[in-house]
């Protein structure tokens, strides 16, 4: 018998099952390639949200465990993901640059924010109120981690490509059976997916779907990413990953004309050089209104787990929830209650009146 089946080999997939496996757990991984966003994704990492100025939730939590995580990933496949860049806001006006300095007085914010203003120029960018910088940022580079760690999984005979349906789970006295496969949990880490999981779609996963350039700029030349309406992310090789739009209507992963037209607007209110799109591309983020995580056990089925609703963060949320929910299934240890589903309890009841809309 496994100790765990994980549903999903996005973000939330690959966090829990390094977590399992460091902790000598047996898993098996089971994806159908359905779902995208974390190949996708913008992969930044920022402990501040830039638009208002405010710590994100349990930020130095979440960076200490993601270094951590990342180290450990990067020396076990021998390859590079986590790339250390800081983050500059570029101020467009003086109250801007006023708002920033209050922020950075804020016990909470200032570990993060930089009082000293940035003024260096970039080719091809008008900054005449220069910049703020972010510390302790950079990006992971989320199509090459779940690429690897998929052929590290498929190596291992840990990986089975199909799509999962859960009419085929029976339930034992020490976990579950699904077709010839006996784990003691399931974890459903499928993203947006969740919606048609009969377990856990009573929980409010909205989805926001997000649309991203890689434009190649020669005259752009860039060595940190800047944020402002958009960011904009060196790759190298003249290369820049743009993005990104934020669409709460649509749920397909398409690139749209409105997107890119969306995209190219933003764009050119910031770089005044010329720019080739290379690559647009989109997909949907799992997202819930009280921008939580959904983490936590079935009510009645205490086999069957979530772990899901990273959002917009997947890279800094991933390795902190898997390890939360690992520690709550192993140990009993409690979940914040601000990410446990049982925040959702009322809806919960709801979904078990027949009939319900």
């Amino acid at each position: 018998m496994l100790d765990y089946l994980i549903v999903g080999s996005g973000l939330a997939g690959i966090s829990f099952a390094e977590v399992a496996l460091k902790n000598n757990k047996t898993i098996l991984v089971l994806d159908n390639k359905s779902q995208n966003s974390s190949r996708v994704a913008g992969g930044l990492y920022n402990p501040v949200i830039l638009k208002r100025f405010s710590e994100v939730w349990n930020a130095q939590e979440q960076l200490d465990l993601m270094n951590d995580f990342y180290n450990q990933i990067e020396d076990k496949l021998k390859e590079k993901f986590n790339f250390k860049m800081p983050v500059l806001r570029k101020f467009f006006s003086i109250e801007e640059q006023n708002n920033w300095f209050a922020a950075s007085d804020k016990i909470n914010l200032a570990p993060f924010l930089s009082t000293k203003l940035i003024s260096r120029k970039y080719n091809s960018i008008d900054s005449p109120y220069d910049y703020g910088e972010v510390l302790h940022t950079g990006y992971i580079n989320t199509a090459l981690l779940v690429d690897t760690y998929k052929e590290y999984l498929i190596a291992n005979n840990l990986f089975l490509e199909e799509s999962f349906n859960s009419s085929y789970i029976e339930f034992l006295e020490s976990g579950i059976q699904y077709k010839n496969i006996q784990a003691k949990h399931i974890i459903f880490a499928e993203g947006f997916g969740l919606l048609k999981n009969p377990f856990f779609n009573y929980l409010p996963l909205d989805g926001t779907k997000g649309e991203l350039f890689i434009i190649k700029a020669p005259s752009l030349n860039l060595d940190v990413i800047v944020n402002t309406s958009v960011f904009i992310l060196p790759l190298g090789d003249d290369l820049f990953k743009v993005g990104a739009t934020y669409n709460w209507h649509d749920k397909t992963d398409t690139p749209t004309e409105e997107g890119k037209q969306e995209l190219l607007d933003r764009i050119k209110e910031i770089i005044t050089c010329d720019f080739e799109i290379i690559k647009h591309f989109g997909g949907v983020r799992p997202t819930v209104a009280d921008r939580r995580p959904l983490v936590g056990t079935h009510e009645i089925y205490k086999s069957i787990h979530v772990l899901n609703g990273l959002g917009t963060r997947g890279v800094m949320l991933g390795p902190a929830m898997a390890q939360t929910l690992y520690n709550h299934i192993e140990n009993g240890t409690p979940i914040d209650r601000e990410a446990d589903i049982k925040r959702f309890h009322k809806r919960y009841l709801k979904s078990l009146i027949p009939g319900r809309p």
